[in-house]
């Protein structure tokens, strides 16, 4: 599991910084990949790393500012002709991205050459869940509404002890995979082995909480409880308080303070304004952590492992 960070900018694009879009790569978990946000000139971002269109089978929109879903109609488009065709996309977002996309196809006349669903979120629930991962969703603060995620992987099955079942005389072939499946079986020698006992502790699965624009607030600190990772807007620097709260923003001290308070692992902050450069940005960072040690602000095509 690994976050691509392929915009990183704060309401339009910068040199060296994108409009926002995050990518969670879910590729040896399920051979697939989930957007976060879309801004204006995302494929043209992508272009520039190995990251494949196709794989991306689910787009989640925080809000429907210009900077967070402009890249939607042109990416939805590239993707017919990336290795796309037939393969379902779903779009997760508020009231208002299902009208602008389709509008924006219909008036282009561009044809899709796989299925796109839509899902209109409420002001909390549950966006998607299968038995592999549940992604939940809050309302947080901003002049429209804007919405948080978090994610939440299931616990994995522990590893199969094989020197342990090796040393109890199981043969390779389909007995160790009938323990892994925690089934009970009988060797030759008639002795019954239980696979609960040949198998390790469950692995905890990995929780993530990828936030769109917002005020610092309280629904921000309980969607983040606990998690590995939280991805947080930081448009102003810690001391502009007032003035973030005047544009319903963020200060990268106040995302360290919640991510404090949360109890969470890492904070990698983003949505970063084009005043912000060079060492400006840097100090934005030693600001964060002056509060929150495991702070960093990220950069266009920044990757990290989860």
């Amino acid at each position: 599991m690994e976050l691509a960070f392929i915009g990183t900018g704060a309401g339009v694009p910068s040199k060296p910084r994108n409009v926002s879009c995050t990518i969670l790569k879910l590729l040896e978990e399920r051979n697939e990949m989930w957007m976060f946000d879309c801004g204006e000139g995302t494929q043209q971002q992508i272009l520039k790393t190995t990251l494949k269109p196709r794989k991306v089978t689910k787009i989640f929109i925080s809000h429907v500012h210009g900077d967070h879903m402009y890249g939607l109609p042109g990416f939805l488009s590239s993707r017919s002709f990336q290795g796309g065709e037939n393969t379902p996309l779903t779009i997760y977002g508020p009231v208002g991205v299902k009208e602008f996309v389709l509008t924006s196809l219909k008036v282009s006349q561009t044809k899709l050459t796989y299925p796109l669903h839509f899902v209109e979120l409420e002001q909390t629930g549950v966006a998607f869940e299968d038995d592999q991962f549940t992604v939940t969703y809050d309302t947080l603060e901003h002049a429209v509404p804007s919405y948080g995620f978090r994610i939440v992987e299931a616990d994995k099955v522990g590893e199969l002890l094989i020197d342990k079942a090796r040393e109890a005389g199981v043969p390779d072939g389909p007995l160790l995979g009938q323990l892994k499946a925690l089934k009970k079986i009988t060797l030759e020698d008639g002795r019954v082995l239980d696979g609960k006992d040949f198998v390790g502790p469950d692995k905890k699965g990995k929780i993530l909480a990828i936030y769109g624009d917002t005020r610092y607030c309280p629904q921000g600190i309980r969607l983040a409880e606990g998690a590995d990772v939280l991805v947080h807007e930081a448009t102003f620097a810690a001391g502009e308080e007032k003035m973030a709260y005047n544009y319903f923003h963020t200060t990268a001290g106040q995302a360290a303070k919640l991510a404090k308070k949360a109890g969470i692992s890492k904070l990698y902050l983003t949505h970063i304004s084009a005043r912000y450069v060079g060492k400006m940005a840097q100090e934005l960072e030693k600001g964060a952590r002056q509060i929150f040690e495991a702070s960093y602000v990220v950069k266009d095509f920044d990757e990290y492992t989860i």
